[in-house]
């Protein structure tokens, strides 16, 4: 038992000389991590600053600041090793750290790849913080960008989460990257109408409207002999090119083409069908004298054609007294 304990405390005074004798060397190492820790904090003020000019200089400071901060502080944490343990080289810890940087980026690509994608676009600003874009059918107002994704909100109030890496890598329709913004709309009239004089028309109605910039001018055109209709195409121009200016415009637009069109006459059509019921099989096909169109073939002479009024005067006919068809009579007559 006394070799054994004797033994242990060998140990403990040991360790004890190794720690006095290290002692300086931790010191030392902590005063320099404490410099670099100050200095990362300086470095990511400094970053907040740069960035400040920008919209969303907020996300953008935070970000590149926090990651300056993170870089300054591992190097001091590495010459702080290097200094408290003189055995171990920063070679060796630089190695270690680019195989366990590999592991990570397997481990967690999705995460890395949103987050660099993140940086890129707060970097390059190809839209910004309360800009309308269109993605993948989502539609609405940027409320966030982070790190790893960015937020909009809907038009109907919804929120809408779309991951940096979908955003950067595919296309994105942003309708308020500049200060004005076309629209369009068609309009069918008749083909009896007169096209010069529709067209002064609706460009009367275009310069009544108080929200369409008569710099650029707006222009009428004629774009399609459609099948029922003349269509002629209304292009204005809007500014602010917010959704609700959009709208409102259309709005006003619309109205106004449609008074000032009434007024003066012009035919605004509807498409009109008709449309005709075949019982044609190859054998009776481009045969006109066994066939008609509605009568199915083969039961004999083929009859006269008939008007609506008078199948339906017809029809009242085979009705009995209590106003129900006789079906001996209707299966006599088919």
């Amino acid at each position: 038992m006394n070799a054994e304990i004797s033994v242990l405390w060998d140990k403990v005074q040991t360790m004890v000389r190794d720690f006095v004798t290290l002692l300086p060397n931790i010191v030392l190492g902590l005063i320099v991590f404490a410099i670099f820790f100050f200095v990362g904090r300086q470095i990511k003020q400094v970053v907040k600053r740069l960035t400040r000019n920008r919209r969303h200089a907020r996300n953008l400071g935070m970000v590149l600041g926090r990651l300056a901060q993170g870089i300054t502080v591992l190097i001091g944490l590495f010459i702080s090793l290097s200094i408290v343990i003189p055995s171990l080289q920063v070679a060796d810890l630089v190695q270690l750290l680019g195989i366990s940087g590999v592991a990570i980026g397997f481990a967690f690509r999705d995460i890395l790849q949103n987050f660099l994608a993140g940086i890129l676009i707060l970097l390059t600003e190809p839209f910004q913080i309360d800009d309308q874009i269109v993605f993948k059918g989502f539609e609405g107002t940027v409320e966030n960008i982070q790190t790893r994704a960015t937020t909009i909100r809907t038009y109907d109030g919804r929120r809408i989460v779309i991951p940096n890496s979908e955003l950067f890598t595919n296309s994105v329709t942003v309708n308020t990257a500049f200060e004005s913004r076309r629209l369009e709309y068609d309009v069918g009239i008749g083909y009896g109408d007169d096209i010069d004089w529709t067209k002064q028309l609706m460009l009367e109605a275009l310069h009544s409207v108080d929200v369409v910039l008569q710099d650029p001018a707006p222009d009428v055109l004629v774009m399609e002999l459609a099948e029922s209709s003349v269509n002629i195409r209304v292009r204005w121009w809007i500014n602010p090119p917010r959704r609700a200016d959009d709208l409102d415009s259309r709005d006003k637009v619309i109205s106004a083409i449609k008074k000032k069109l009434v007024e003066n006459g012009i035919d605004l059509p509807f498409p009109t069908r008709q449309i005709l019921f075949h019982d044609q099989t190859e054998d009776t096909d481009g045969d006109r004298s066994r066939q008609r169109e509605g009568w199915p073939s083969g039961k004999g002479e083929v009859p006269k054609p008939r008007s609506i009024g008078g199948s339906l005067r017809q029809l009242a006919e085979l009705q009995d007294g209590n106003g129900k068809l006789d079906s001996q009579v209707v299966d006599q007559e088919l």
